[in-house]
């Protein structure tokens, strides 16, 4: 497999592409603080290039992704749209409903600042015993538990044959210096055990699908030459690569401390598995 060149900016490549799918948490953001550089270019592409869609894992409605992402610094006019897995985890819940025509018993895993997918919708929140489906949007307490603890949980939750909807297929996401278990890690453990999973969001072709839709919107035209920009092996670069959709890897994410310094060798060994591989890398995004 070729060596992936390792880009000085964005605007080596910006101009053979027509619109940017740019990820959020550890390329535009790390939870605390916004990357001025990487809102810059965002900028510059939009200028010169095509549109911007802001594809996030959060899981959340779109409303609450863009007021975090104002609270932590991040200018508006860097994007044109944002599509996360917590809306489109939300549009299945309401197909749910409609299904059952009734409210829907829903067992809800997750910190209540989740609660938003959730809003306004016609159901009950209950426990296990009661429950119908269950959403997982992260772990009640990111900061000081893991996925083991939740182990006698999800045998519960499996004897009674659940399904769960995966609002977050990330892994983990990068929090300031620190990197935080998400609600990918939890489904992963469920399936471990025998638990059914249903996942919105990267890697998967859904949500691709939405945001590609978005775009054209946007830009009242086809899109012919996306580009994927994301801090992800699993998630951004394979899903990117699944729809044949060229991708940039920004190093300074979720697997900063693995690579160490940015080099031909270390991409190697992080990208062996073909299905994930980027055409490019960068260290931070800049323009």
């Amino acid at each position: 497999m070729p060596a992936i060149p390792v880009l000085s900016g964005l605007s080596e490549i910006a101009r053979d592409y027509d619109a940017l799918i740019c990820d959020v948490w550890g390329v535009l953001h790390n939870g605390h603080r916004a990357y001025p550089a990487a809102a810059d270019a965002l900028q510059r592409f939009r200028a010169e290039c095509g549109p911007v869609i802001l594809l996030t894992n959060a899981p959340r409605p779109t409303v609450d992704v863009e007021s975090m992402l104002g609270r932590v610094g991040v200018p508006l006019d860097c994007y044109d749209a944002v599509v996360s897995s917590g809306a489109v985890a939300r549009e299945d819940v309401i197909c749910r409903i409609e299904a059952v025509g009734r409210p829907l018993r829903v067992f809800h895993l997750g910190p209540d600042r989740d609660g938003g997918v959730l809003g306004g919708l016609e159901i009950q929140r209950v426990d296990v015993p009661d429950a119908e489906v269950v959403l997982c949007t992260g772990l009640y307490d990111d900061t000081g538990e893991t996925p083991d603890d939740y182990a006698e949980l999800f045998r519960r939750m499996q004897a009674r044959s659940l399904v769960m909807l995966c609002a977050n297929p990330d892994v983990v996401v990068q929090r300031g210096g620190t990197l935080i278990w998400c609600a990918g890690a939890l489904a992963g453990a469920y399936e471990r055990i025998g638990g059914e999973v249903v996942y919105y969001g990267k890697p998967h072709p859904p949500i691709y699908e939405a945001t590609l839709a978005a775009a054209r919107t946007i830009a009242g035209r086809e899109i012919l030459r996306p580009l994927a920009i994301g801090d992800g092996a699993d998630t951004d670069i394979r899903g990117a690569n699944r729809m044949g959709i060229d991708a940039v890897f920004v190093a300074q994410g979720i697997h900063a401390a693995q690579l160490g310094e940015l080099t031909a060798e270390g991409l190697a060994q992080l990208f062996i598995v073909p299905e994930a591989h980027p055409k490019a890398a960068m260290r931070t995004l800049v323009w």
